[in-house]
C-alpha cells in the first residue's frame, strides 16, 4: 500500500511538472511569457475557478447521508484553515511584509483542487472526491476572504464585503441551490460550465511555468523560510489535523480523503494570488515548486499511516 501510494502520489505531481515544463519551455520561445501569464490571472480567478466551484455542486446527487457528511467535510476544512492560520501567521511575522505575505500563503492554502481531487480519485473513488471537493468550497471561502485581505496591501482594514463578494462565495451561492435542490441544468448550459471548468488545471500550470521560467532556482536553497513552509505544511498541519479528526470520531473513507487535503502542497493560487496582487512571482513560484517536489515523499507516507489507523 505505502509503494502503490507513493507511485500513485508521484505520477500526479508528474503530470502537473510536465505541464508546468510546457509553461516554462512557452516562455523561453515567447510563445506564451509571464506578461501574457499574469494577464490570464484573472481569467482563473474570475471564470475557471468559480467554474469549477459550480460544477462540483452540479456533478453530485442529493441524498440526506452525503448532505450530513458534506456538512462534516466543509466543517473540517473550515477548521483546517482556522489551525494553519493560527499556526503560520506568528511563524512568518518577521522580515519583510510582502516576502512574508507570499510564504504565510504558502503555508496556509493547499493544492486541494489541482492536486488533491486526482490523487483522492486514485485512492479512494468518488467517496472520497465527494468529501474533499466539501474542503475546496472552505478553501475558496478562506482564500477569497483572509487571503485577499493578506495579500492585498491597499486593504488597510478588513472589509466584511469580502465574506460574501468575491468569486469563490458567489460560486458556492450559485452552485449550492442546485445540489441541494437537485435541479439538473440543460446541457447546452451544463456543458459550457464543465469545459470551462476542465481548463482550470491546465492554464493554472502553464501559467505557474512561465513564472517559474523567470525566477532563479539556485535562490531556493538560500532562503530557509522555503523549507520552514514545507514543513509546516507537509508535516505539522497534518499531523495535527489528523489528531483533530481522530478525537473527533472520524475514521474510514472520511479521515483518509480529509487527510490529504490536509498534506497538499502549497497551492497555485500562491502564484496566481501573488501576480494579481503585484508580490514576488518568483519566490511564490520557488515556494510552490520547492513544497510539490517534497510532497512527492510526504504525502503518501501521510497516507499509508492514516490508512492503517483508520
Amino acid at each position: 500500500m505505502f509503494f502503490a501510494n507513493m507511485k500513485i502520489a508521484a505520477e500526479q505531481v508528474a503530470v502537473l511538472y510536465i505541464m508546468i515544463l510546457v509553461g516554462v519551455v512557452c516562455d523561453k520561445l515567447g510563445v506564451f511569457t509571464e506578461k501574457t501569464g499574469k494577464a490570464c490571472t484573472n481569467l482563473l480567478f474570475y471564470i475557471i475557478t468559480p467554474a469549477v466551484i459550480i460544477e462540483s455542486f452540479l456533478s453530485q446527487e442529493f441524498t440526506r447521508e452525503s448532505a450530513v457528511k458534506l456538512l462534516i467535510s466543509v466543517g473540517c476544512g473550515m477548521l483546517m484553515h482556522v489551525v494553519a492560520i493560527a499556526m503560520n501567521t506568528p511563524l512568518f511575522s518577521r522580515g519583510d511584509h510582502d516576502r512574508n505575505c507570499v510564504f504565510k500563503y504558502g503555508a496556509i492554502y493547499g493544492n486541494v483542487g489541482y492536486m488533491t481531487l486526482p490523487l483522492t480519485a486514485a485512492v479512494l473513488g468518488d467517496e472520497g472526491v465527494f468529501y474533499c471537493s466539501a474542503v475546496v468550497m472552505a478553501f475558496n471561502v478562506f482564500s477569497f476572504t483572509h487571503g485577499v485581505f493578506m495579500m492585498d496591501n491597499n486593504l488597510k482594514k478588513f472589509d466584511p464585503k469580502l465574506l460574501i463578494l468575491n468569486p469563490g462565495v458567489i460560486s458556492v451561492l450559485i452552485g449550492l441551490p442546485f445540489y441541494l435542490l437537485s435541479v439538473h441544468l440543460p446541457e447546452i448550459i451544463h456543458k459550457p460550465i464543465t469545459f470551462i471548468s476542465s481548463t482550470q488545471t491546465p492554464v493554472a500550470m502553464l501559467v505557474f511555468g512561465t513564472f517559474l521560467s523567470n525566477t532563479k532556482l539556485g535562490d531556493i536553497f538560500k532562503n530557509g523560510k522555503i523549507f520552514l513552509v514545507a514543513l509546516s505544511k507537509l508535516v505539522i498541519l497534518p499531523a495535527i489535523m489528523v489528531l483533530l479528526y481522530r478525537l473527533m470520531g472520524l475514521s474510514g473513507t472520511l479521515l483518509t480523503a480529509l487527510t490529504i487535503s490536509a498534506c497538499a502542497p502549497s497551492a497555485n493560487n500562491t502564484v496566481m494570488f501573488s501576480a494579481k496582487y503585484n508580490k514576488d512571482t518568483g519566490l511564490a513560484a520557488q515556494v510552490v515548486a520547492t513544497v510539490s517536489f517534497i510532497s512527492i515523499i510526504t504525502i503518501p507516507i501521510i497516507i499509508a499511516t492514516v490508512q492503517t489507523i483508520a
